[in-house]
């Protein structure tokens, strides 16, 4: 019997820490929908961590999604840049749908929050 308890004991422990490793920065956002879109459309130049700093990103001076420049945008603002593209962003109307960007937004929303930390 004790070494069931002591079992469980530490399967409740290492719970735990998991859950506290998987609370970190983009735990939320990481398996979000639009952590699924960013990855695939915005990653290339925005990078992982949304700063722009990429191969990429620095040649064609991708916004850092981080900054606050970027996050005192309205939700429509970054919708419509998005969507039609913004000096050398390209459009992603025709690929992405309305909830995809959205879901994208809040995502891009996720990564403001740990600039501010």
């Amino acid at each position: 019997m004790d070494r069931i308890r002591g079992f469980l004991f530490a399967v409740a422990v290492c719970a735990v820490s998991g859950s506290l490793l998987v609370s970190g920065p983009f735990a939320n956002a990481e398996g979000s929908p639009g952590a699924t879109v960013f990855k695939s459309k915005c990653q290339l130049c925005h990078g992982a961590d949304g700063t722009g700093n990429t191969t990429l990103g620095k040649q064609l001076q991708a916004a850092n999604l981080r900054s606050k420049e970027v996050q005192k945008k309205t939700n429509a603002e970054l919708h419509k840049v998005i969507h039609d593209g913004n000096g050398n962003m390209p459009p992603f109307g025709e690929q992405l749908n309305d909830n995809e960007i959205n879901q994208a937004i809040q995502f891009v929303r996720s990564l403001g929050k740990v600039a501010k930390k």
